[in-house]
């Protein structure tokens, strides 16, 4: 079983999932501080200084030993453009890969080379016009 197991561990197509999830993972930090870090506090000031992240409403009343609850919408919605980011980058990504593909499934293929018993044939038919 522990043979079975590295066997499916070490196909091929189980490293790249890694290695892409691995690339994946990174990529959304790197997209999630685009959004939060660069995207989000420039469409805040166009819409009057507004900051996305702490936009909340309060759903009930903090206590002295209990916190208030918060609906946060402004982090929904930075969480959402994230998503819509990542989704455009993987849309296009997959898009690239399809007309790659396409090209060389249009490349005329090569004829394959004849059997050897037609070469021979071949030679000898030459052989005997000469």
């Amino acid at each position: 079983m522990l043979q079975e197991f590295k066997d499916f561990a070490m196909r091929g197509n189980v490293m790249d999932m890694a290695v892409g999830i691995i690339i994946g993972g990174a990529f959304g930090k790197i997209i999630a501080s685009f959004v939060g870090d660069v995207l989000m506090p420039p469409i805040g000031v166009l819409m009057g200084g507004v900051d996305f992240a702490s936009l909340a409403m309060q759903l009930t009343e903090a206590g002295p030993d209990v916190e208030p609850v918060l609906l946060k919408y402004g982090a929904f919605i930075q969480t959402v453009v994230d998503f819509l980011i990542v989704a455009l980058a993987i849309f296009m990504m997959v898009k690239w890969m399809n007309s790659m593909k396409k090209k060389e499934e249009e490349k005329p293929a090569a004829p394959p080379a004849p059997p050897a018993e037609e070469l021979l044939l071949t030679e000898i038919r030459d052989l005997l016009r000469k």
